[in-house]
């Protein structure tokens, strides 16, 4: 599986005032770009909700970062007769090798919050049963 970016982008729509005040800061070397400031303030606002996120997360059993599933833990899932319920707060990726039937017998659903990485065809199989 090819590395995957650490990082999503986004986009964002600003008032012309609060772009204004980001440049400033800037322009007198409190962040070396726009981009520096908004991650800094999300990172201020998460900490700041700390503890809140920490019941959040437990509260919803999510796992935490990152989670891969391979195609022979999928397998194995399915020799069990078993299913996943997939709950990321992070990054969940499944490899491109696994296929879209495999998928479909194994993954009864799928939340992730933050980005989900797998091939189009597992992803359209799965698109009824991500949340």
């Amino acid at each position: 599986m090819a590395k995957e970016s650490e990082s999503e982008k986004i986009t964002i729509n600003l008032g012309y005032v609060d772009l204004g005040h980001i440049d400033l800061l800037v322009q007198d070397g409190f962040y070396s770009n726009r981009t520096d400031f908004i991650r800094t303030a999300i990172r201020n606002q998460v900490l700041a909700h700390g503890e809140v996120l920490k019941k959040s997360v437990a509260r919803r059993s999510m796992v935490l970062g990152l989670q891969r599933y391979t195609r022979r833990d999928l397998e194995k899932v399915l020799a069990s007769g078993e299913q996943l319920h997939i709950q990321v707060l992070g990054l969940a990726t499944i490899d491109d090798d696994v296929p879209a039937q495999l998928a479909l017998q194994t993954i009864a659903s799928v939340l992730v919050l933050g980005a989900l990485c797998a091939s189009p065809e597992v992803k359209a199989a799965l698109a009824d049963r991500i949340g």
